[in-house]
């Protein structure tokens, strides 16, 4: 009686023991396969992030920050951002009442006002405006002069129609 119990006890631990292993394996395989997973998911990522800094770099490219000789003809002005004065300054001009000044259009649905500026060098920038309808592009010439006062001139403007 004695050794059926243990003959029993053997079996039944040697049953939990191939359970064990086999269900260890496929757990393993099945983790493995997430890890592959996810390192394909990872190398994926990786060249999105890359691409996407591409990009970036590209659409920084015409730009005064990024432009050492444009910010070499301001380094005697003590400014520390530069673009950023030149857009407040360039901004200045909507505070003006009724349409903005460099703004060859008047606005049909309302005032029309600079909204966003981009200073590509240390003499263009380009402009987007609008009446809140109504919208444009403009391309200005600008001096930044050594008593820091900034002298625009309008050098191209485009109003786009709509088709309504």
């Amino acid at each position: 009686m004695k050794n059926k119990i243990f003959l029993y006890l053997f079996v039944f631990a040697a049953l939990i023991a191939l359970f064990q292993f086999v269900s260890t394996g496929n757990l393993q395989k099945e983790l493995n396969g997430d890890i592959e997973t996810l390192q394909s998911e990872v190398e994926t990522l990786k060249d999105s992030i890359q691409k996407a800094q591409l990009k970036i770099l590209d659409i920084q490219y015409f730009s005064l920050e990024n432009n050492d000789d444009a910010l070499a003809y301001y380094e005697h002005l003590n400014l520390e951002n530069p673009s950023r004065y030149i857009e407040d300054k360039l901004l200045e001009t909507n505070e003006r009442r009724g349409d903005n000044p460099l703004i060859p259009y008047e606005g049909m649905n309302g005032d029309f006002k600079i909204n966003k500026i981009k200073v590509i060098n240390h003499r263009w920038i380009l402009a987007d405006f609008s009446d809140g309808k109504f919208w444009g592009d403009l391309v200005i010439r600008y001096d930044l002069k050594d008593d820091l006062s900034v002298d625009f001139t309008l050098v191209d403007h485009l109003l786009y129609t709509r088709n309504n």
